[in-house]
């Protein structure tokens, strides 16, 4: 079974207890918080869910906030994580087969709970296709 890490701000909480919901039972869930819609601040709930994938405790991690940028910005700060914004399903699918994304970010402003929940089945399904990535995503750390 999957260990995925999950972690949102105060804008991404209902979105973080969406899909969190919807990955029970299939997954094993992290929940790195927060754990209201009260106002904080995001990298305080980033840092150790990207820590924890980065350390391989957790295979993928699942970010929240407003706009995305926040936790995306955040959780690329540390050496192994490859966290893509995703705003659309073929944007995750494309992380994960080209880029070998290891966590996703995104902006529960801009879309429906049901489009954060597509990305989240994408992201979870598709595997990193290789090949000539291989060589590319290599290059990524410096």
């Amino acid at each position: 079974m999957k260990k995925i890490a999950i972690a949102a701000d105060h804008a991404g909480f209902e979105y973080k207890e969406i899909i969190k919901k919807h990955l029970e039972g299939k997954y094993e869930v992290k929940d790195f918080g927060t754990f209201s819609q009260d106002s904080v601040d995001y990298p305080d709930f980033v840092h150790p869910a990207a820590t924890s994938v980065e350390n391989g405790e957790n295979e993928f991690g699942i970010l929240i906030c407003g706009s995305g940028q926040g936790v995306s910005i955040t959780a690329n700060k540390h050496q192994k994580i490859r966290c893509a914004l995703c705003w659309m399903p073929e944007l995750a699918e494309l992380a994960r087969q080209h880029k070998n994304a290891n966590m996703v970010a995104m902006p529960a402003r801009f879309i429906a709970k049901e489009v954060a929940l597509e990305i989240r089945e994408k992201f979870l399904d598709t595997d990193f296709e290789g090949g000539r990535h291989e060589n590319r995503v290599g290059k990524i750390s410096c």
